[in-house]
């Protein structure tokens, strides 16, 4: 091959220098990177990756530390120090109740102009506010007893009772009782074995039996 034409490499060794001891020894670990912020322990010089409160009255104020100094911090923590064993029991009563947070009564004033507006309704029973049962101070002269709620019945129910001779308000006992009283009248053996009535007797127990399925027995 012409000599033209060989290959000459342009760099005979181009390994990177490894560095040296001093080099080492001059290189910072602790440096901190951009966006980090140094450990508030004195004298620490690593990054804090980790928030405590200042105090038991500054919960929204932090100490920023490094992982080690944080568990120091935590494990020397005491959230009661220098309370007494009365104060500490009644934050503890506190924090049961209410988890240490303020409270406050939901309801006007005695002298407000709400409170006199709501007790002068109440007293005259407006604003869609009866008293009935005597529940707050016995307004039920004012006003109308309340009417009961119709039954609602579906056709079946209307149907069975129409069967058994019954209007639609006829309650367990009244329906029990007519019921006994037809299967007696009706049944073959109470009739010297006469079974005219026998499809009215199936009649009267599948409407007995629909009434019962629909709990109004």
């Amino acid at each position: 091959m012409p000599g033209a034409f060989q290959y000459r490499p342009k760099f005979v060794d181009i390994r990177v220098r490894p560095p040296s001891e001093e080099d080492l020894r001059a290189e910072d670990v602790h440096a901190l990177k951009p966006g980090e912020r140094a450990c508030d322990h004195p004298g620490c010089r690593r990054a804090a990756t980790a928030r405590a409160p200042k105090s038991r009255d500054l919960l929204h104020e932090h100490y920023w530390f490094c992982q080690p100094h944080a568990a120091e911090y935590n494990r020397n923590w005491n959230f009661f120090a220098g309370l007494s064993e009365d104060e500490i029991r009644r934050r503890q009563e506190d924090e049961l109740k209410t988890g240490g947070r303020p409270t406050w009564e939901m309801k006007a004033g005695r002298m407000s102009r709400e409170s006199a507006a709501f007790v002068h309704k109440f007293a005259k029973g407006q604003g869609g506010y009866k008293d009935y049962h005597e529940l707050f101070g016995g307004q039920a002269r004012h006003g109308r007893a309340p009417e009961p709620e119709a039954r609602r019945l579906g056709k079946i129910e209307r149907n069975a009772l129409a069967d058994l001779d019954l209007d639609e308000n006829a309650d367990g006992p009244r329906i029990r009782a007519r019921y006994t009283e037809l299967v007696r009248r009706l049944h073959p053996d109470t009739n010297q074995g006469d079974r005219s009535g026998e499809h009215r007797l199936q009649r009267v127990i599948r409407a007995y039996q629909a009434l019962r399925k629909a709990g109004m027995v």
